[in-house]
C-alpha cells in the first residue's frame, strides 16, 4: 500500500512540475507584458484598451528583436552591448555558456549538417551512446587533436547535469531520425519516458525465471 502511494506521490510530480512550471513561466511573461503595456499604451488609448494587448506586445516585441538582431548592423550594435556581459569574469563564463547553448539550437541557414543526433558505436562494444554532432571537421583546432575525418560528438547527461565531448573517427556514429530537441528532451529524463512508451508496446525482456520463446 504505501508503495502504491509513492508511486502515485511520484506520478502526481511528474505530471504537476512540467505544468506548473509552463503556466508559471507563461504568468510571468503575460503579467510583465500586460504591465509594461498599460505603462507605454494606455496613456494615449485611455479607456479604449483592451486586456490582452499586453500579450500581443511582447510576442510582436520578440518577433521584431529576432528581425533586428538578423540584421548586419544591429548584430554589430548588438556586440557593443554584449560588451560589458562578456568582458566581466563571472558574468562573462555564465553569460557566454548561455549564449552559446542557445545559439546552437537556432535556426540558421547552411547548420542543419552541424546539428545531427546520432547513435555512437564503438568497435568491439555492443553499447549504444545517443548525441549530437557539434563539429563535423577537426582541421582548424589546435595541435594535439588528431587529426583525419573527425566529428565531435556532445553526449549529455540526464537531468542536464553535464555532459562530454568525444572526437571520434566518423564512421563510429550512425546519424538518426530524430531532432536535436527531441533527443535532449529524452536524454533530460535519462530516456525513462521513451523507453516506458516502447516498453509498453512490446514484450517483456526475459528474466529469471522466464524462458524465452
Amino acid at each position: 500500500m504505501t508503495k502504491q502511494l509513492y508511486q502515485y506521490l511520484v506520478r502526481g510530480l511528474v505530471t504537476a512540475l512540467p505544468l506548473g512550471l509552463t503556466v508559471y513561466f507563461f504568468y510571468v511573461f503575460v503579467s510583465w507584458s500586460e504591465t509594461l503595456a498599460m505603462q507605454l499604451i494606455r496613456p494615449f488609448i485611455g479607456d479604449a484598451y483592451i486586456p490582452g494587448m499586453g500579450l500581443l506586445l511582447g510576442i510582436t516585441g520578440i518577433f521584431l528583436l529576432g528581425f533586428l538582431v538578423s540584421q548586419p548592423a544591429v548584430g554589430k550594435l548588438l556586440s557593443w552591448v554584449e560588451l560589458p556581459f562578456t568582458n566581466l569574469p563571472v558574468v562573462k563564463s555564465i553569460y557566454s555558456s548561455l549564449k552559446e547553448f542557445a545559439d546552437y539550437f537556432s535556426p540558421r541557414p547552411g547548420r542543419t549538417t552541424q546539428q545531427t543526433v546520432v547513435i555512437l558505436k564503438m568497435p568491439g562494444q555492443a553499447i549504444e551512446v545517443v548525441g549530437l554532432v557539434t563539429r563535423q571537421q577537426v582541421d582548424d583546432l589546435p595541435a594535439g587533436f588528431l587529426q583525419g575525418d573527425r566529428v565531435a560528438v556532445y553526449l549529455p547527461m540526464g537531468y542536464m547535469i553535464g555532459g562530454y565531448t568525444v572526437f571520434v573517427p566518423r564512421e563510429w556514429v550512425q546519424p538518426i531520425d530524430m531532432s536535436v530537441e527531441e533527443a535532449m528532451r529524452a536524454s533530460l529524463f535519462a530516456w525513462m519516458s521513451t523507453a516506458g512508451k516502447e516498453g509498453a508496446s512490446g514484450p517483456p525482456p526475459p528474466g529469471p525465471g522466464r524462458a524465452k520463446t
